[in-house]
């Protein structure tokens, strides 16, 4: 594979915290993390929610439904709100030392208004990202194909030069199929490893 002209990261996961999935877990009895992601990405009203086509109410009105969860709608919107967390330790500090490597960094989320407002898009980590891709904004969500095919294009690079870091196996599998070199990663630590070994750092 050629040397990543740049690096995509996700966000949650990879480099901020993402404190949902345990509460999630407890709320529809689901012990099994990557089944608990598969099946909050492929849920309909997540992936509407995050494209930026329905409101929040309705957001949590669908996943309280279709889940049975045992909250109201409304609990699980506020709960929700809270979920992600902030910037992990390091954080900041790997993604300096990626863009002084000389390569481009960029961050690619699925991610929604709630969150965004909640605080992430204030986080200075965010502002240190040449190009951020939010699922809310482009209306496209991981890990569907056109979000990745519209990345590579406006990133203007071959896929194949771009390095994506995420925390979930569907995802990384999906980039793969895009052309894009694709790692799973969990955390700062996992990340820098994965840079290592791609030559980045």
């Amino acid at each position: 594979m050629p040397s990543p002209e740049v690096v995509v990261f996700d966000l949650g996961g990879v480099l901020a915290e993402f404190g949902g999935v345990e509460r999630m877990g407890t709320l529809a009895g689901l012990d099994d993390p990557d089944e608990l992601w598969r099946r909050w990405l492929t849920c309909e009203w997540v992936r509407r929610f995050e494209r930026g086509t329905c409101s929040p109410e309705e957001f949590a009105e669908g996943v309280v439904g279709d889940w049975e969860l045992p909250v109201t709608a409304e609990a699980f919107l506020t709960e929700f709100s809270q979920w992600l967390v902030g910037p992990l330790p390091g954080a900041e500090d790997l993604v300096s030392q990626t863009r002084a490597s000389g390569v481009a960094v960029a961050v690619l989320s699925n991610t929604n208004k709630v969150h965004w407002d909640a605080g992430a898009g204030r986080w200075p980590l965010v502002s240190m990202f040449d190009r951020t891709f939010l699922s809310f904004e482009v209306g496209m969500v991981k890990p569907d194909r056109e979000i990745f095919d519209r990345v590579v294009a406006d990133l203007g690079v071959a896929a194949d030069q771009v390095l994506f870091l995420d925390d979930n196996r569907i995802n990384v599998d999906a980039a793969r199929v895009a052309g894009l070199q694709a790692e799973r990663v969990v955390g700062v630590s996992e990340a820098r490893h994965a840079l290592t070994a791609a030559g980045v750092l």
